[in-house]
């Protein structure tokens, strides 16, 4: 007899359905899995005979095999545990057959009790695009995959509740809705950051606008302190973000830790990390690649403070997600493309002792060239503001307490008013910072005084054709705070003093 039982599994972050067949045949007692199982779907057999007997069930005395179709791809992670053990059951006629439209994943202890798997959303959105109607998960699993409407997700704690439910005699309760985040924290708030308002108001373009940001500035200026709260400033995941987000964390087994956040993501890796953490790479032996922190920033902010610090080959790869908004991996074990639409948030010294243009600073010219020089043209070009930060003055840390800043409510009203002009005018979610070049003469055409000043900025910059795109960009989100249908020349002086590091190279 030949049992089927319907789980799923996990390719980069999208699942696939798979179908675990059982046939119990003559000969010695064993159990075969094939089906091109990695090391973990291999041991699961040890982990299902022991969860069967811990449950009360005879084993069967026979030889079984287990196949994982479709045969041809590779199985990995802990998810085929639960439907290895239903199959096996259903063949040996210790159960009934389970159903065939639900589909069953989870790992298994030697007790019978479900512990979670890694990418359980993205499972429960394959069972669903399949024509599934249940899915059954773990009940730490339940949370993340309630995202996945049209399909009833039904937790399961352990194996006997789960063949009660099966049987009718206990039913389980399905998952409720999707849980409602947390409201944003006050603890990092903009009226905590003394002064600093021109530093703050490229802080706001750059979130009206989804641009990425470059801060250069002395030890001790409030980069960290101010990149930090950038999060508080920004709009609030919409539903479909929020569904790739989870999915994202999900993949990589956090999804709980991403239902419970309200803010966008957050990173902010060591320069010391190597491109494989940064970008995505190793993992396990056999293995797609594991998703890295710009994947993990996705519909977020990447923080890359000391900049310069990293190495080359870990800069490098951030050009192509910058500019596509996801990366492509390619291993032995396959190839695998990640989401990586982020905003990078980046900080540095201007020199190597960090105190270039004051009295303290001990580097030559020759040394702070040979500095800005470990960050290439092409990734500078993809950074849409580059803010020179001065050092905090004594008069606004003495008048903490007294003078009033601005909160991040007050700065996010005004990029939320912004943001609501460009979706207006451009469609949902296409925020200025994405516009694609055949559509920046449609919607940021400059007056003439405005594209006679551009040009000369051109010529005296040295500006690539991709940093002008840039500058427009910038110059129309800088129209759009200011409620302006047409980019004029103040907005677009504004645009082009962000770049700074261009007037460095340039002098």
């Amino acid at each position: 007899m030949v049992s089927r039982v319907f789980s799923a599994g996990l390719s980069g972050i999208d699942g696939y359905i798979v179908t675990a067949e059982c046939f119990l045949s003559g000969g010695l007692p064993r159990l075969d899995v094939v089906g091109l199982p990695t090391g973990a779907v291999s041991e699961a057999g040890e982990r299902v005979r022991a969860a069967a007997k811990a449950c009360a069930f005879d084993w069967p005395v026979s030889r079984v095999t287990v196949n994982l179709a479709p045969a041809d791809t590779k199985k990995a992670g802990t998810a085929y545990d639960l439907p290895i053990l239903l199959a096996i059951l259903a063949a040996a006629g210790e159960i009934d057959a389970p159903p065939q439209d639900a589909i069953f994943f989870g790992e298994l202890s030697l007790t019978g009790a479900l512990r979670p798997v890694c990418g359980a959303l993205s499972m429960a959105l394959a069972a669903r695009d399949a024509g599934f109607r249940t899915v059954f998960v773990p009940a730490q699993n339940a949370a993340e995959a309630s995202y996945a409407a049209g399909v009833t997700i039904v937790p399961v704690s352990d194996l006997n509740g789960l063949l009660a439910h099966l049987s009718g005699r206990a039913p389980l309760p399905p998952c409720p809705p999707p849980p409602v985040p947390d409201s944003h924290s006050s603890a990092l708030d903009f009226s905590h950051v003394m002064g600093q308002h021109a530093v703050k108001r490229a802080l706001e373009i750059a979130a009206a606008g989804g641009h990425n940001i470059l801060l250069s500035g002395p030890p001790g200026s409030g980069k960290s302190m101010m990149a930090k709260r950038f999060p508080t400033i920004l709009p609030p995941l919409s539903d479909s973000e929020r569904l790739e987000v989870i999915r994202v964390w999900s993949a990589v087994g956090r999804g709980q830790e991403a239902v419970m956040r309200a803010e966008r993501p957050f990173r902010a890796p060591h320069h010391n990390s190597s491109a494989n953490a940064i970008a995505g790479g190793s993992g396990a032996a056999g293995r797609l690649p594991q998703p890295g922190e710009i994947t993990l920033a996705h519909r977020g902010v990447l923080f890359l403070d000391e900049l310069p610090e990293f190495h080359r080959d870990v800069l490098e790869t951030l050009r192509q997600p910058l500019e596509d908004g996801r990366v492509t991996i390619s291993r032995v074990a396959g190839q695998v493309t990640y989401p990586a639409r982020f905003q990078l948030i980046a900080a540095m010294n201007p020199c190597r002792c960090g105190w270039y243009g004051t009295s303290r600073c001990t580097c030559s010219k020759a040394s702070v060239q040979q500095y800005l020089k470990r960050l290439s043209g092409p990734l500078l070009d993809r950074i849409d503001l580059q803010v020179a930060v001065q050092p905090v003055e004594y008069a606004a840390l003495a008048a903490r307490g007294q003078a009033a800043e601005e909160s991040s409510a007050d700065i996010r009203a005004r990029v939320l008013a912004a943001r609501a002009v460009q979706y207006a005018r451009q469609g949902e979610d296409l925020c200025n910072a994405a516009l694609p070049p055949a559509r920046l003469a449609e919607y940021c055409a400059l007056s003439e005084e405005a594209s006679r000043l551009f040009a000369a900025a051109f010529e005296r910059l040295g500006l690539t054709a991709r940093a002008h795109d840039r500058v427009l960009r910038v110059a129309r989100t800088i129209a759009d705070l200011a409620q302006s249908p047409s980019i004029e020349a103040e907005h677009l002086a504004e645009a082009i003093q962000y770049r700074t590091l261009d007037r460095v190279a340039a002098d």
